[in-house]
């Protein structure tokens, strides 16, 4: 592991002052005064000590998450954790965001744990935790020699707090099949799978949540609890009765001062918490309990004694404790009034003399840039370090050579810490120019030399100077006036994100590829002639139902349609079904005969080669902030590319909102402008031009180029000036609607079209579109992403670059679905304009969103709030949403208008109201409006209090709680998301195609017709047909799971290759157990159907206890395999030689030897077989 900044921490560590300081804290607390920035988290490397804990607490989660990460960068040996506070209060009802619930899980896992640097806002200090039992063992340890009932286990990670599912998809989850137990604790990277053999311990190993698959053998597993608050379910008797009577006493006082609604509302909600406690022992809301379940303490008592603990600005921590305690007390009284807390709830937080008194006892750092003391710190001794903050050069890099000649003349150590390494080499080719020594290193250790300079990769907050030292560091900040791009350790679960076509669910929609439309019911075992066999039902139209065996599992299809409605299902027999298929495949091969013309003529025009990159690019490449994801990479080097060739480029690039499509095209432009040609960047709205205005001008401002707007918001005298600079070369780069289209505009030099949105522009712009790019280099940008399947299926017609890769650092964004509580809402608004960022609220009501603004201005009077919904006129709402863009406004309280392209990286909130009235596919979208950058996001979607939910929107509810845990729900609105995608880039008058066979359907008929049309048709041999009357497949007792079933069913299938059978095998019995034999038998049927069709079997059935084996016409066994097979199975093979060749194998007694037999037959054949072309024909 590289440490690239420990050099400066031990070089700071030889500093007089540094060292006086860690002496200071070895006779007790201390003061360091005029620290900020960097400087504080630099001092704080120097004292901190591997052996101890140090807790280090903050004025707000800003600070925190600040200084954790400087930390993570000059102590990258060291656990740095970062407790938050919780964002619910503890009675609202509503999951705990995944990713914060094993953040503070995994700060209590290490608390005691020696060289742990816990940072902490206060904030998170005030809520209290529960002390634990000492009764319960918290933890569970299991190793080889272990012995213990599985149902015990089972009944301990309950009471852990672990959730039993069929499968393990997430943390915090177990699952049990048989004598095998997967767990998923939060304080392992991965899940583990526990083996029994009865109830010892037969193996322990990791696996991979995508895939289920095994990675490697462990010794040991310690399993930490799932959730903070545990308690003994045996003492639940003693705490319902305290909760009652508390309930009961506080009732009769609401009574008392006539709140009779309220009183019955009390003991009513409690009646209902205590009835969930019985049935699941954890559910939402339940924390507004925890002093009956324990000693209330916080993060403080739980630290080591030992622990070094720091206050940073100690004023500011004390007076954010404060101001946090007086609110929480303001909520709580009204709550106690409205009957809908206990009074118990308000000791849950601690208020600042608590946390005071807690402290007491430690050695504390305190850090006060104005050296301000509260309360309690009178006599701490205290000095101040002399650093400094460098000057800001802002880019001008000529200003920071000056700077650097004159640090050198005063014999300096000068250190440089930028995010990338072509900026890197960069600075040091610069300064060897003007004669300073400077040099390039990964690390920093004694290669920091007086009078010289030294540049390394990092990634520091601010810089310091440290005269007293003669040391300087600059980081990109000072330099370039950009603060760095947060990098954040991304949630483990984000991973998870595979859609299998196996997510049948009983009651699905599919499509069999001969029979047509059907509704899925759900897999049977019947018995056929003595032997078992799983058949999935199917149920069409009228009374017709279809068993279809699990081994054709490959001719259904999940029906998808380009919107909710349910298809028509067809009838089994008759020639409905063909005749629909008919006409689609006939418009499907019009389609794509259209594409196949377009793609030729295009090959044909003579377009401009752009030239090869030039230093430039890659300098202007170096300035991009962030880090490329793997698809951007891909998508960049792809549009080069075909700009580097001769003809004309048209590629379309599709990808989520926020993918980072937009960079793409920023380098495409750039390479153009380089080369002395203009670009134009057309987009549906004026919002989107703005938008578009300010990135480009953004990224290009340290360069020669001319960026130019035009929309409906510039004066005619500004249109005038562009055009002219447009048709004179002055203007590089024009963004604009389809202004740009008019005949007004004239380029002097075009050489870059890029498209944003294209499915928006109505027919005619797309002509004119046309007229202007016939020659010129094309990018067309689509927000919709599209499905693999679409994607594979155009190959050859059309270039398509995909981004299917988020951006690292983005955090999930943390999703609740809550009723419609006035509380949260105004805590959510206030949360975000505390943090000066701005909020959507989604109301899609035209008629009553009057009614709602007056009551958000009640609720958040301080709150500047703007209306914007479809049915306004349109330069109003543009006017609106500009407004709302530049900061004018705190709320945007419209309709679903949102969804679409607005890409406002303030708005970190997101508020739904009736969210059960909107489909997924719409929720997802709305969603990812939101966390756009670097911070915290919020989705809130509420439903009204008492209301009757249809059992639809209930459903869709429960998806998009899976959502916040990113399990199927998500899948599935992707799912419907790209769909959308796929009817705007196939055209509306393909849509009634798609509804009517489904959309894998059609692609399948797409990628055939392609490929008819191309000549490129391979010829297949016909499937083998096995009727092996064995008994094969998978029983209820071994996989009782329907869904994952269905799911190996169909892997089966889909295995190729002998060895893809050896691997399937391997991986059943690794997540399953011992096979049965019937799975076994299946595996072998699996494997004698790829010999069969490797070798040109038409079938193998059975007759008079033997297998008979037809090989296809034409085809017949070589001399020297026959002879080598009747050397080998004396007896037991006989081969007959006719038109139609037949190979007898006698069975054996059972089943099992019988298919091993059968199987080891067939891979002589195809061992020694000649390939069929050569093999003798018989005339």
């Amino acid at each position: 592991m590289t440490l690239p900044l420990q050099g400066l921490v031990e070089l700071l560590r030889q500093s007089r002052g540094f060292a006086a300081v860690a002496r200071s804290l070895q006779q007790g607390s201390f003061l360091v005064t005029g620290l900020s920035g960097t400087q504080r988290s630099a001092l704080l490397s120097t004292v901190y000590d591997p052996g101890r804990v140090m807790l280090v607490v903050t004025h707000g989660q800003q600070q925190a998450d600040r200084l954790a990460q400087d930390l993570e960068e000059l102590l990258p040996s060291a656990p740095i954790y970062v407790w938050e506070g919780h964002e619910l209060m503890p009675y609202d009802e509503a999951e705990a965001a995944w990713d914060l619930r094993a953040q503070r899980l995994e700060v209590l896992a290490h608390i005691q744990a020696p060289g742990s640097v816990i940072v902490a806002p206060v904030q998170g200090l005030v809520e209290g935790l529960v002390e634990l039992d000492p009764e319960i063992k918290s933890e569970i340890s299991i190793n080889s020699s272990s012995r213990m009932d599985i149902e015990e286990l089972a009944e301990r990670l309950v009471t852990l707090g672990y959730e039993r599912t069929p499968m393990v998809e997430t943390f915090g989850q177990f699952s049990i099949r048989g004598g095998i137990v997967d767990i998923a604790p939060f304080n392992q990277d991965h899940p583990v799978r526990i083996e029994f053999f009865d109830d010892e311990v037969d193996s322990i190993r990791t696996f991979e949540l995508d895939t289920q698959k095994s990675l490697e053998n462990i010794a040991e597993v310690v399993i930490k609890p799932a959730r903070e608050v545990i308690y003994r379910w045996e003492e639940f008797p003693q705490i319902r009765e305290a909760i009652w009577e508390a309930a009961k006493a506080q009732s009769s006082k609401l009574y008392g001062l006539r709140k009779r609604a309220e009183a019955d509302r009390l003991l009513e909600q409690v009646a209902r918490h205590l009835e969930a406690f019985e049935q699941q022992r954890y559910f939402p809301g339940m924390d507004q309990y925890k002093p009956f379940l324990g000693r209330i303490i916080n993060l403080i008592d739980l630290v080591p004694s030992d622990a070094l603990v720091v206050l940073d600005e100690p004023t500011r921590v004390r007076d954010a404790a404060r101001a946090l305690v007086v609110d929480t007390g303001q909520q709580l009284a009204g709550l106690l009034e409205q009957g809908r807390i206990l009074p118990e709830t308000a000791k849950i937080y601690q208020d600042w003399n608590d946390l005071w008194a807690s402290l007491k006892g430690f050695t504390i750092l305190y850090l006060s840039v104005l050296g301000k003391r509260t309360q309690g710190m009178d006599g701490v001794p205290s000095s101040s370090l002399g650093l400094r903050l460098p000057e800001h050069v802002n880019g001008s890099l000529e200003r920071f050579l000056q700077k650097a000649k004159q640090l050198r003349g005063e014999s300096y150590r000068m250190l440089v810490v930028t995010s990338h390494r072509e900026r890197a080499d960069r600075l040091v080719e610069l300064l060897r120019d003007e004669d300073i020594p400077a040099s390039f290193s990964p690390t920093v250790d004694h290669n920091l030399q007086m009078g010289s300079c030294l540049v390394t990769t990092g990634s520091l907050e601010t810089g310091f100077e440290f005269p007293a030292f003669k040391l300087a560091l600059y980081t990109d900040l000072e330099l370039y006036g950009k603060r760095r791009a947060k990098r954040h350790k991304t949630a483990k679960v984000e991973k998870g994100l595979r859609l299998t076509q196996a997510d049948l669910k009983e009651g699905d929609y599919v499509v069999h590829v001969n029979h047509g439309i059907g509704q899925y019911l759900g897999v049977e075992t019947l018995e056929v002639g003595g032997h078992k066999k799983d058949y999935l039902k199917i149920k069409y139209a009228g009374q017709d139902r279809l068993y279809l065996p699990t081994d054709q599992i490959h001719l259904l299809q999940r029906y998808i349609g380009l919107d909710d409605q349910p298809p028509r299902l067809s009838k089994l027999g008759g020639s409905e079904w063909a005749r629909i298929k008919k006409r689609a495949k006939e418009s499907v091969k019009e389609l794509a005969g259209g594409l196949l013309k377009l793609y030729a003529e295009r090959e044909a025009i003579p377009g401009y080669a752009f030239p090869p990159d030039t230093p430039w690019q890659h300098d202007f490449e170096s300035l991009f902030p962030y880090q490329e994801t793997p698809d951007q990479l891909t998508a960049i080097a792809e549009v080069k590319r075909d700009m580097e060739r001769q003809r004309p480029m048209d590629r379309l690039l599709c990808g989520d909102v926020g993918y980072g499509k937009t960079e793409v095209a920023i380098r495409a432009a750039f390479k153009a402008v380089a080369s002395g040609k203009q670009v134009a960047v057309l987009v549906p709205t004026t919002i989107l031009a703005q938008q578009h205005h300010r990135t480009f001008s953004e990224r290009f401002e340290s360069y020669p180029v001319t960026v130019a707007v035009m929309s409906r918001f510039q004066s005619q005298m500004e249109i005038n000036k562009i055009l002219a600079g447009l048709k004179d070369g002055t203007v590089d780069i024009v963004i604009g609607t389809h202004r740009l289209l008019s005949p007004d505009v004239v380029f002097k030099d075009l050489g870059l079209v890029v498209v944003d949105e294209e499915q928006r522009f109505g027919v005619a712009q797309k002509e004119r579109l046309k007229e202007i790019c016939k020659q010129v280099d094309v990018l067309t940008l689509s927000a919709t992403p599209i499905p693999r399947t679409l994607h594979m299926a155009m190959v050859g017609v059309r270039d398509m670059s995909l981004i299917e890769t988020p951006p690292e650092g983005r955090y999930p964004i943390r999703t609740y679905v809550v009723e419609y509580d006035e509380q949260i809402v105004q805590q959510a608004i206030r949360r975000e304009l505390a943090r000066k960022g701005q909020v959507y609220f989604v109301y899609n009501r035209v008629q009553t969103i009057d009614r709602m603004y007056a009551e958000l201005q009640e609720l958040v009077p301080e709150a500047r709030i703007a209306i914007g919904h479809g049915q306004m006129d349109e330069a109003v709402l543009e006017r609106v949403m500009l407004d709302f863009y530049n900061g004018e406004f705190d709320i945007l309280l419209c309709t679903t208008i949102i969804e679409t392209g607005m890409d406002i990286p303030n708005v970190n909130t997101l508020i739904v109201y009736d969210a059960d009235q909107m489909g997924l596919a719409q929720l997802y979208q709305l969603r990812g409006r939101v966390g756009r950058t670097n911070r915290v996001a919020y989705a809130y979607f509420t439903h009204r209090k008492d209301k009757i939910l249809s059992e639809d929107a209930e459903k869709r509810l429960q998806a998009i709680k899976e959502f916040t845990e990113l399990g199927s729900g998500i899948k599935i609105a992707m799912r419907d998301l790209e769909i959308r995608g796929a009817g705007n880039i196939l055209g509306p008058e393909q849509h009634g195609f798609i509804t009517s066979v489904g959309f894998e359907m059609y692609c399948r008929l797409l990628e055939e017709s392609i490929k008819e049309l191309k000549g490129e048709v391979e010829q297949t041999p016909p499937e083998p047909v096995l009727d092996l009357d064995v008994d094969a497949y998978i029983p209820d007792e071994y996989v009782s799971d329907p869904n994952q079933k269905v799911e190996l069913y169909k892997r089966i299938i889909e295995a190729v290759s002998l060895e893809d059978c050896d691997d399937l095998e391997e991986e059943i019995q690794d997540r399953f157990g011992d096979l049965p034999a019937p799975v076994r038998n299946l595996l072998q049927v699996a494997r004698a159907k790829l010999l069969a069709k490797f070798i040109g079997i038409s079938g193998i059935n059975v007759q008079r206890g033997a297998f008979m084996v037809k090989l296809l016409e034409g085809l017949s066994l070589d001399n020297q395999i026959y002879m080598g097979l009747m050397r080998k199975y004396r007896g037991q093979v006989t081969y007959r030689h006719a038109r139609i060749p037949r190979l007898r194998i006698a069975k054996a007694k059972d089943d099992e030897q019988s298919m091993a037999q059968l199987v080891e037959v067939l891979k002589d054949i195809h061992g020694g077989l000649t390939p069929p072309a050569v093999a003798g024909r018989n005339e």
